[in-house]
């Protein structure tokens, strides 16, 4: 893509985050890799509702300025993400609040619940606390970025990347209607996983339909080793405690203050 579109769809997508609630103020940030070694980014300190095409930051593939802006203090997620998947060209960092409360609650959003979302996304699995902006939170998403297109990063947020940046957009809005989806279900008395038997039959599904690759095998939710779909790959997830996937239950009052909040929002 060139220079000139990427900025008018950086903008396009920071206003449709910003209308959507996925981020208020100054949160989140969105970049395209226009080449092996050129970055362009949002802004730091600039609302993703209020950009225009000129305030967009360009850097080479290690940070390195290449305009008088200056990119998100968060940049070194995208790169990241950019070095261990040559095939991604695009990343979307938000804080959706469906989403986000899994990730603040120490929830992966790892059930297959939906066939569509094993389909294009598969599960999302949630990364150990990194604090923003350092290396503790590029290091927790390490081992998690080869096998999932979109991650979970406790007590902070979301992100999803792709080919371009439509399909990284439409990968954080399908999390964070999953995310709204299992709450809602929860209140219902819990959301009922597609069978295991029909698990193995969507992965070979979605591979034939270049949905997503046999890398994607190695995701963590635990059914994708069933009916002869086993993994390949010797990945060692690091451990994260009691807090990832963990159950949590809620009184009635809860559940009601939840719904009322989730609709609000909604």
């Amino acid at each position: 893509m060139d220079e000139s579109s990427a900025r008018k769809l950086i903008v396009e997508v920071g206003k449709l985050l910003y209308e959507r609630s996925y981020v208020v103020a100054f949160d989140g940030n969105v970049s395209i890799r226009l080449d092996d070694n050129t970055v362009l980014a949002t802004p730091t300190m600039t609302s993703k509702g209020r950009m225009t095409e000129d305030c967009l930051a360009l850097t080479d593939i290690e940070g390195k300025p290449l305009n008088d802006k200056r990119a998100s203090s968060e940049l070194a997620m995208h790169l990241l993400i950019y070095k261990m998947r040559p095939d991604i060209n695009a990343v979307c960092h938000a804080h959706p609040a469906h989403g986000t409360a899994f990730a603040v609650a120490g929830l992966a959003i790892d059930q297959p619940i939906l066939s569509e979302v094993v389909l294009t996304l598969g599960c999302v699995p949630l990364t150990a606390y990194g604090t923003p902006s350092t290396d503790e939170l590029t290091e927790a998403m390490k081992p998690f970025v080869p096998h999932h297109n979109a991650l979970l990063m406790a007590n902070h947020g979301a992100v999803a990347y792709g080919e371009h940046l439509w399909q990284a957009y439409d990968r954080l809005e399908t999390l964070e209607h999953t995310a709204k989806i299992a709450i809602l279900a929860k209140a219902l008395g819990g959301a009922n996983d597609i069978p295991k038997e029909a698990i193995g039959k969507l992965i070979k599904l979605r591979e034939k339909a270049g949905f997503l690759g046999e890398n994607a095998r190695c995701q963590a939710c635990g059914y994708l080793h069933e009916n002869d779909i086993a993994c390949d790959l010797d990945v060692n997830y690091p451990v994260q405690g009691d807090s990832n996937g963990k159950k949590i239950s809620f009184t009635r009052e809860e559940l009601i203050e939840l719904l009322s909040q989730a609709a609000k929002l909604g």
